[in-house]
């Protein structure tokens, strides 16, 4: 049985006030050409399939078109949601979507009920999870305390009978690790350090196959049949050097399960490129990868610059993020790292100062200190 896997679509999202609808129809439509060479037997998407609860109406447009495709190429489709998701506006039309080969699991009902596929081999049973917290199943375990994540996880897993024999397969999104050992993060996740929101890959243990969401990079956890597909787009500078791909798994006799990843090329690239600003304008640069992409820059020049970002993106349209390095503002950097120096410490104006040197590579004039001195103390006065 081959099954598809994908999660993190997060249709709608914004990244530094870009919206990525255009680049989320493009990767979409990329995908859909993979599911009609590949023929899965169903497409598994682990949640968070919306970035917002509330989502904009062209990013209800994005997922109608992409699941009225799938469901055009007559592939079983088997969507979760995430935390990202509201589960009433997910599960809406889900009873006539159900017709259509497309069976959307919004909330945790109180039953881990499983969808029976069939192959040469015998039957999958396939379990779908979406987004728990231990306040929603509580109600559902009122003879436990559920007391984290995982309490919550193991109490619903321990419904699954227990068939050795049997292949099955599981779609969660929750923050899993790997006995103790955190999974890769980037910066456009919460950021998780354990505790109770995480749950440990061994919960899974009765599962060939436990389909992820949650996380944004590709990765397994325990083993390698517990993974997460990644989100299908770069969403922040910390995914730049990401590999995204959609995850295609074959179950062939039981402990017997293929893996393999198919690459996505998007229609703009998330990078970070940095050097001096004539050299990144040169053309022969510019021109060495797409100039449209996302770019984050940092320049690295000692003299101060005129209109830096504005020149900037007359050969990179559509620059993110710019940011100042060089050897003065290293410096400084180290300095202030070897000095133990407590920045809350110092004041408004020691502040600016360093401000002011790092950006300018020379110290303020008497006559500008004066300036901001005054500028600071009137400031002070409004709002006591």
């Amino acid at each position: 049985m081959k099954l598809l896997h994908l999660a993190d679509l997060h249709i709608g999202k914004r990244v530094n006030e870009f919206s990525m609808l255009e680049d989320q129809r493009a990767i979409l439509k990329q995908i859909l050409n993979i599911a009609e060479q590949e023929k899965p037997d169903a497409v598994l998407i682990a949640g968070d399939v919306y970035d917002k609860t509330i989502p904009p109406g062209e990013a209800v447009s994005v997922l109608d078109d992409f699941l009225t495709g799938l469901a055009f190429l007559k592939l079983p489709v088997f969507m979760i949601c995430g935390n990202h998701d509201s589960a009433e506006r997910l599960s809406f039309g889900s009873r006539i979507l159900r017709r259509q080969g497309i069976t959307i699991a919004a909330a945790y009902d109180g039953a881990l009920e499983p969808v029976l596929m069939h192959d040469e081999y015998g039957s999958v049973e396939l379990y779908l999870l979406p987004f728990i917290k231990p306040a929603l199943a509580a109600p559902f375990f009122p003879e436990k305390e559920l007391e984290s994540t995982e309490d919550a996880v193991r109490s619903i897993l321990e419904s699954v009978p227990d068939r050795p024999d049997c292949r099955r397969v599981l779609v969660a999104h929750q923050f899993v690790t790997n006995r103790g050992e955190l999974p890769q993060q980037s910066d456009s996740e919460t950021a998780y350090v354990g505790g109770s929101d995480a749950v440990d890959a061994g919960v899974f243990h009765a599962f060939d196959y436990v389909a992820l969401g949650h996380l944004h990079g590709p990765q397994k956890m325990l083993r390698d049949t517990i993974r997460y597909a990644g989100s299908p787009l770069k969403y922040s500078f910390s995914e730049s050097r990401q590999k995204k791909s959609v995850t295609i798994v074959e179950l062939l006799k039981k402990g017997n399960t293929l893996i393999r990843q198919i690459p996505l090329v998007p229609l703009r690239d998330m990078r970070e490129i940095r050097g001096p600003i004539d050299q990144l304008t040169d053309p022969q640069v510019v021109n060495s990868a797409n100039p449209e992409d996302y770019i984050h820059a940092t320049l690295t020049d000692i003299e101060e610059l005129m209109d830096p970002i504005g020149r900037l993106r007359r050969f990179y349209p559509n620059i993110m993020r710019l940011d100042f390095e060089n050897r003065l503002s290293r410096e400084i950097k180290l300095k202030n790292a070897a000095s133990g120096e407590d920045l809350s410490q110092k004041t408004t104006m020691e502040l600016f100062e360093d401000f002011f040197q790092m950006q300018n590579q020379k110290e303020m004039t008497q006559e500008q200190a004066q300036v901001m001195e005054s500028l600071f103390c009137s400031s002070q006065e409004e709002t006591r």
